[in-house]
């Protein structure tokens, strides 16, 4: 008897993109929404946007979602806009994540075009990160 392959599990769509929030958070990026399109559109699951605040900061970012994003294995199919560093794009099937310096992010307002898909909830360790890296943002532009 022929034993069958053994199956390996399928990662979550939503393991996936706090994976990659996570990475994106390590390099300090800034306002990050996780948006849930599961249902509204069969391009993706997540679109996973966060801002930056220069060319070198996108790159960073996105350096880091990439490296994160291998090192657990998680199959990316396109990678957009990295070296420019306006707007990087991660495309990893069931998130897509985007990476904006800010004013690019409001040019585009991918939150608003897509307004009536639900935001997810992050995590609490996640969400003081956040609120400690926000803080730090506005104590630089306090100091320019």
């Amino acid at each position: 008897m022929i034993n069958p392959p053994s199956r390996i599990p399928k990662t979550s769509s939503k393991h996936t993109a706090d994976v990659l929030l996570r990475a994106a958070l390590s390099k300090k990026a800034l306002n990050p929404v996780l948006i849930r399109l599961e249902g509204l559109t069969s391009v993706t699951d997540y679109f996973l946007i966060v801002s930056a605040r220069s060319r070198r900061h996108v790159k960073a970012v996105a350096e880091a979602v990439l490296e994160d994003g291998r090192k657990q294995k998680i199959r990316r199919y396109s990678t957009e806009g990295v070296q420019e560093g306006n707007w990087a794009l991660l495309d990893y099937g069931d998130v897509v994540v985007h990476i904006f310096q800010t004013p690019v992010r409001e040019f585009y307002d991918l939150e608003g075009l897509w307004a009536e898909a639900p935001r997810e909830t992050l995590p609490p360790d996640l969400l003081r990160e956040i609120e400690v890296a926000a803080q730090e943002q506005d104590k630089l532009e306090e100091e320019w």
